[in-house]
C-alpha cells in the first residue's frame, strides 16, 4: 500500500458531489481547470404516505464505484492526488449506529412525512424559539423534523441509533471513520447563528434534547480535514492518508463555485436545476434578514460571513413534468414519444420567439408542496389564464416564466437586491430562461462555462484548507472568475415592463389559494363513492 507522501508536491484536488440521483467526481487541477470526471446513477425510493428514502449502502457503494472509475480511466492522476473534498444533497436524515452501520434507509430532502410536525411548530411557539436561534424556518425537508417524525412513528430504529448525518456526512465518514458535519447543515438545522455552536433552546423547542449526543462534532473543511483511510484508498487506487476535506453542503458549495462571495460587488446566485436556490451573501450579522421564516441562515467560508438561502422545491421539474406528460400522451395514441436528444434547444429557440405573459403558471409540481418563499405542504402548481387560444408553447413559456417569478419571489423573501445575479444549473443553458431571468429581476445575469460548480465549489473549499489561498477572495480569483462568461444577458426592456406588471399577479393569486389547495386536499382524501368503470368500445 503506496502512503500519501507530501515531497510528492500533489497538485489535483478531486471534488464528490452526491446529489440525489447522482453521483459526480471531477478531478481539477491547481489552477482549477477540469482534468476529468466520472459519475454513477443512484436511486430514490417512493414510499406510500410521502416517504422517499435512500440506501446508506447503496449510496456508499455509487460514490465508491464513482471515484473508482475516475482513477481507473484516468491513472495518472492518482500520483498527482492531493486531497478529495466531499460535498453532497442536503437535509433529511442518514442514521448509524456505534458501530458505524446504517439504521435503515435514509429521509431524503423530499420526504413528506414530517409536514404536519413542523405545521404545528410553525403554528405554535417552538417555530419561532427555534428560529430566533437558527434564523431558518422549519420546513418538510429539514431533520428536525424528520428526526419528530420517527419518534412518534418509529422509535425502536431511534433508539439503535447512534448518529444522525447528512449525506455528504455519510460518505465523509466511510472514507475517514470520524463523524462530522460541516456548520451550514449544523447551524440551520439545530445550531445558533450568533454562536456557531449547537443550540439546546432548539432541541428543547422541538421535544428532541433527548438525542443532543445523535449530533456530530461540527468540521470547518476550509481549516480540517482527516485522513482517507487505508481500505478506502487501495479500493479506489490511490493513496492512503490523502486529505478528505468535508466541504459545504451542496447548495453552498454551488453557489461558492459560481461566484455568490465577491467583496465589493452586491452579487446573487441562482441555483436553477430540480429545485431552485437563491442564494446572497451577508458580510455582517447585522444585515441578517430575520423577517421571512422560509429562510436558511448559515456561515460563509469566509470568517463573520454568512449566507442566506430561499429555496423553492421545484424548478426544471416543472418543465420536465410538462414534457414527459405530452410524451407519454404521443405514445398513448400510437404517435412517436418526444425523446430529450436535441429538444430542449429547439424548444428554446421556440419559446424564444412565442408571445410572453399569455398565463400565469405556479411552479410548484413537487408532491411535497412548496418550502420558500412561503411553506404550504398543501402548494400545487396550476395554470391561470388559459382560452382556447393558449397553445403548448405559450404554456411551456409560462413555465420558464413561472420559475424566473419563483427565483424573484425568493430575493424578495431576502430582502436581496443585487446588481448582477450569477446563474448556474441546467437551466443555464436555455438562453430564452437566461433572458427571461434578467427581465423578471431587472438585472444582468452571467453564467459559467463550466456546469459542475458543486464539485469545484467543495474543490476551491479543500484548496484553502490545503493553504493554497490566503482567503475565500483569493481563492475565487482562481477558482471562480476565469469561469465566469464576460458578456452578461442584459434584461430585454419591454420583457422586464410585462413581467414588472405579471409579478405583482403571479404573487397575489397564489398568496390567496391556500383556501383550494386545503379544500383539494380534503377531497381527494376521501374515498371514491364510486368504482372508475373504462369506456366499452361500441362497433
Amino acid at each position: 500500500m503506496r502512503q500519501y507522501q507530501r515531497d510528492q508536491d500533489p497538485d489535483i484536488i478531486v471534488g464528490l458531489d452526491a446529489g440525489t440521483s447522482v453521483i459526480k467526481a471531477l478531478a481539477f487541477d491547481g489552477e482549477g481547470r477540469e482534468l476529468a470526471r466520472a459519475q454513477c446513477e443512484n436511486h430514490v425510493h417512493h414510499l406510500p404516505g410521502g416517504g422517499v428514502e435512500q440506501s446508506l449502502d447503496a449510496t456508499w457503494q455509487a460514490a465508491l464505484a464513482t471515484l473508482s472509475a475516475l482513477f481507473a480511466e484516468q491513472p495518472e492522476l492518482a500520483p498527482r492526488l492531493a486531497a478529495i473534498a466531499v460535498t453532497g444533497q442536503g437535509d433529511g436524515t442518514w442514521l448509524i449506529d456505534a458501530d458505524g452501520q446504517p439504521v435503515g434507509d435514509a429521509m431524503l430532502w423530499l420526504d413528506n412525512r414530517s409536514s404536519d410536525i413542523v405545521s404545528h411548530w410553525r403554528a405554535t411557539s417552538a417555530g419561532p424559539t427555534a428560529f430566533r436561534r437558527t434564523a431558518t424556518g422549519l420546513n418538510q425537508s429539514i431533520q428536525s423534523g424528520q428526526l419528530r417524525w420517527l419518534k412518534e412513528h418509529d422509535p425502536q430504529r431511534l433508539a439503535r441509533a447512534a448518529t444522525a448525518l447528512h449525506c455528504k456526512d455519510w460518505l465523509y465518514f466511510r472514507m475517514t471513520g470520524e463523524r462530522a458535519t460541516d456548520p451550514a447543515e449544523a447551524m440551520w438545522t439545530f445550531g445558533d447563528f450568533r454562536s456557531g455552536a449547537y443550540s439546546d433552546e432548539v432541541l428543547e423547542c422541538l421535544g428532541l434534547e433527548e438525542y443532543r449526543g445523535y449530533l456530530p462534532p461540527i468540521v470547518d473543511g476550509s481549516r480540517e480535514h482527516a485522513a482517507l483511510t487505508a481500505d478506502v484508498a487501495n479500493s479506489i487506487g490511490v493513496a492512503s492518508g490523502i486529505p478528505v476535506v468535508l466541504a459545504p453542503v451542496d447548495m453552498l458549495a454551488t453557489a461558492l463555485g459560481a461566484g455568490v462571495y465577491e467583496p465589493g460587488k452586491r452579487v446573487a446566485c441562482s441555483i436553477i436545476g430540480t429545485t431552485g436556490a437563491h442564494l446572497c451573501v451577508r458580510e455582517s450579522a447585522r444585515d441578517i434578514i430575520l423577517g421571512n421564516h422560509s429562510c436558511y441562515t448559515m456561515p460563509c467560508v469566509a470568517p463573520d460571513t454568512w449566507v442566506q438561502l430561499c429555496s423553492n422545491m421545484a424548478a426544471t421539474l416543472n418543465l420536465e413534468w410538462f414534457l414527459k406528460g405530452m410524451s407519454e400522451m404521443l405514445s398513448a395514441i400510437g404517435e412517436t414519444p418526444l425523446t430529450p436528444e436535441g429538444l430542449l434547444p429547439r424548444l428554446d429557440r421556440a419559446l424564444a420567439a412565442t408571445e410572453p405573459g399569455r398565463v400565469i403558471y405556479h411552479p410548484f409540481i413537487c408532491a411535497s408542496g412548496e418550502r420558500g418563499p412561503f411553506f404550504n405542504p398543501r402548494a400545487r402548481a396550476q395554470f391561470l389564464g388559459l382560452t382556447t387560444e393558449t397553445t403548448h408553447l405559450h404554456m411551456a413559456r409560462a413555465i420558464y416564466e413561472g420559475v424566473a417569478f419563483a427565483a424573484r419571489d425568493c430575493y424578495q423573501a431576502l430582502e436581496a437586491h443585487p446588481e448582477e445575479l450569477r446563474l448556474t444549473g441546467g437551466a443555464a443553458q436555455s438562453d430564452t430562461l437566461c433572458t427571461i431571468l434578467a427581465s423578471v429581476m431587472g438585472v444582468p445575469v452571467r453564467t459559467l462555462s463550466r456546469g459542475e460548480t458543486g464539485a469545484a465549489g467543495a474543490a476551491m473549499v479543500a484548496s484553502l484548507c490545503l493553504g493554497r489561498h490566503r482567503d475565500l477572495a483569493e481563492a475565487c480569483q482562481t477558482w471562480v472568475t476565469p469561469w465566469l462568461s464576460e458578456e452578461a444577458v442584459m434584461p430585454d426592456p419591454d420583457l422586464q415592463n410585462l413581467y414588472e406588471r405579471l409579478f405583482g399577479v403571479y404573487q397575489r393569486s397564489h398568496t390567496n389559494t391556500d383556501g383550494f389547495w386545503r379544500h383539494l386536499e380534503r377531497v381527494n382524501a376521501e374515498p371514491l363513492r364510486a368504482p372508475i368503470r373504462q369506456q366499452e368500445n361500441t362497433p
